[in-house]
Formats: C-alpha cells, sequence, structure tokens
C-alpha cells in the first residue's frame, strides 16, 4: 500500500489513499478507480500504460516521465495515482503554482525516494527558475547546488535516487520544448463517450450505494459534457433529488427532473454556457469577440471561460475559435434560433 504526500497548494479535488476502496477516512465518498483494470475510458492511453508499466516491472526500473493533457475533469489526477499503485510506490504531490523558488523543487527532488512518483499538476505554471532545475534531474537524475556568489559561486552535484515524474496540464501549448521533449510518454486525453460516462455513473452509484437503472445513468451521462468529473457532481445532485423527493431509486425520469432543476440541459449546458453563447450572439452578433471583452461582458475570468466553459462548446461546434475571436458555431444557431448579421464560418 503506498503512501500519499500532498506538498504545496490543495485544490481539494484530492483524498488522501487509505485501505478502504469506498470511504475515506473523513467520511468523504472516493469515486477514483484505484487501478488500471477499474478505469473507464481512454482505452489507447490505459493500453499504453500497461504495456509500459509491466515492462518497467520486468525490469525492475522506474516508470519513464509521463505527460498527462486535456480538458479538467478528464482523469488525469486519478491515472497518476494508478501509476504509483501499481508500481507499488508513493506518490508525492504539488503543483506548478506552489512551487514558486528552486528550492522548493530541490527540496521535493532530493528527498524522493528510489521508484517514487512525483505527480506536479498544472505544470505548465512552473517558473522557468524552478523548471530548468527539472532538466538534469529528469534526464541524469542530478540537480546543481550552486553557493557562493561572483567569483567564487561553486557547483554542487547532487545525486537523486530514480523517480517518474508525472505532469498534468490543461494548457499543453504553455509547456516550453525543453521541458516537454523530456517526457518519455505524453497522452492526451479526450473526451468520454456517453456510453463511457453511463459505465463511470453505474460505477459510481454502486460505490454510493444508489440504484440506478440503465436509462437513468445513460441520462445523467449525456449531460456530462464528456468528463467523469461532472458526471459524478451530477450523480451526487440526482442523488439527493431522488432520496428527498422520489424512493432513493434513480431512473430516467427522476434523473431528467432533477438536472432540469439544477439548469443543466439536455447535452450538458449550464447557465454559465448559455450566458457565454447568448453573449456572443446578441452583443456581438454572432462574433468574432476577443476573449477578454467577452469574459468582461459575461463578469467572468478569462481563465475559466478557457478552461471550463471553451473546450466542450468546441468540441461540439457551438463556439468557433478564429483569429478574429470567437464566433457562434452553426449547431448553436440551429439550436437556439440565434440570428446573426455576420455570416458563420
Amino acid at each position: 500500500m503506498s503512501r500519499e504526500k500532498i506538498l504545496g497548494e490543495d485544490d481539494g479535488a484530492l483524498e488522501p489513499e487509505t485501505d478502504s476502496t469506498v470511504v475515506e477516512d473523513n467520511g468523504i465518498w472516493n469515486l477514483r478507480p484505484k487501478t488500471i483494470n477499474e478505469y473507464v475510458g481512454q482505452q489507447q492511453v490505459v493500453e499504453s500504460l500497461q504495456i509500459a508499466i509491466g515492462a518497467a516491472q520486468v525490469r525492475s526500473e522506474p516508470l519513464d516521465h509521463v505527460l498527462f493533457h486535456g480538458p479538467p475533469g478528464l482523469g488525469k489526477t486519478t491515472l497518476a495515482h494508478i501509476i504509483s499503485k501499481e508500481m507499488g510506490s508513493d506518490i508525492v504531490h504539488s503543483s506548478g503554482p506552489a512551487l514558486e523558488k528552486p528550492l522548493d523543487i530541490v527540496g521535493i527532488l532530493s528527498n524522493l525516494n528510489e521508484g517514487e512518483v512525483l505527480f506536479i499538476d498544472e505544470i505548465h505554471r512552473l517558473p522557468h527558475t524552478v523548471e530548468e532545475y527539472l532538466y538534469s534531474a529528469m534526464e541524469d537524475f542530478q540537480v546543481d547546488f550552486v553557493y557562493g556568489k561572483g567569483a567564487f559561486a561553486r557547483t554542487l552535484p547532487f545525486q537523486l535516487k530514480r523517480f517518474t515524474l508525472v505532469g498534468a496540464t490543461t494548457r499543453a501549448g504553455l509547456l516550453t520544448p525543453p521541458l516537454r521533449d523530456r517526457f518519455g510518454m505524453i497522452y492526451h486525453l479526450d473526451f468520454y463517450s456517453t456510453e463511457e460516462l453511463a459505465k463511470v455513473v453505474t460505477r459510481s452509484a454502486d460505490i454510493l450505494g444508489v440504484t440506478i437503472d440503465s436509462k437513468g445513468a445513460q441520462e445523467i451521462a449525456g449531460r456530462s459534457r464528456g468528463t467523469p468529473r461532472v458526471a459524478n457532481r451530477l450523480l451526487r445532485r440526482v442523488r439527493d433529488y431522488a432520496q428527498v423527493i422520489g424512493n432513493g431509486n434513480i431512473d430516467q425520469n427522476i434523473a431528467d427532473k432533477a438536472l432540469n432543476m439544477e439548469g443543466v440541459d439536455e447535452i450538458g449546458l449550464d447557465r454559465l454556457d448559455l450566458i457565454y453563447l447568448k453573449t456572443i450572439a446578441e452583443n456581438y452578433s454572432g462574433g468574432p469577440v476577443g476573449i477578454d471583452a467577452l469574459a468582461a461582458t459575461v463578469n467572468e475570468e478569462v481563465q475559466t471561460l478557457v478552461d471550463v466553459v471553451e473546450p466542450y462548446l468546441l468540441k461540439i461546434g457551438y463556439v468557433l475559435r478564429t483569429p478574429g475571436g470567437r464566433r457562434i458555431g452553426q449547431p448553436a444557431s440551429a439550436k437556439f434560433g440565434f440570428r446573426t448579421q455576420r455570416r458563420l464560418i
């Protein structure tokens, strides 16, 4: 059983691992799959990881460094913990914004044991001065301490134990080429299909002790924006509705009523999505409009729109990202009857 050490900022989405696969010590239900066989979706990524993990175990050496990139909520953190579990090693958890100074990363690296997994979330937000220490650490398992100043400055190399760095990012394009090229395995996580999400919902309902039929699972899955994290969040809300309004069981009718009350439509769009789309259509005649102007109009942070709202809307063609700015896509115009003065492309 591996231990987990969490360093730096904690986003509140990660529960420490315990011997229980169902409920944590603090009473919070943990829906994360623990092993690679429990993981649903991302078939090509999972198959590649299984081969790499199996080969590393045969050679009795740490796994090569891994980078996961893709929209939020698709399982990047979960896969990092699965790698640790499958390799029988501990995991050290940190994030890019939490590693502000070179000493922060050097302190972590120098305390890693043989075969441990270092997971850095939002790795694209590492300061360049910190990132540079990772280059030799990832390639040569060595960091150089610089002491003294000016003409008296000296470099003292420090040998590290072999470890596996797992990075996660929603903005792979912001990674510098020197850092990206040092990862031996780079995987893109894509949105899930409705069928895959229905399996996620069914598994989570079983862990939560909730009775759900196949149509109820499909209803929740179809409104989950292709994202397991959203599916589990909506399942909890439907469970609450079913226990208070219904008999505790979830079917399609209960799921539909509960999600309508939550403001989630039949394809998973919520109130912020609709405000975003209507703002482009009505305030800016369908676009193009720059993201900064759009964020100011809807009174939201640019990062929220880029990382949370836009990925799914771009995926389903409701929004087009063009050199001139954001435009309303034809599917959104057809669904909502938007009338725009500019020709859609």
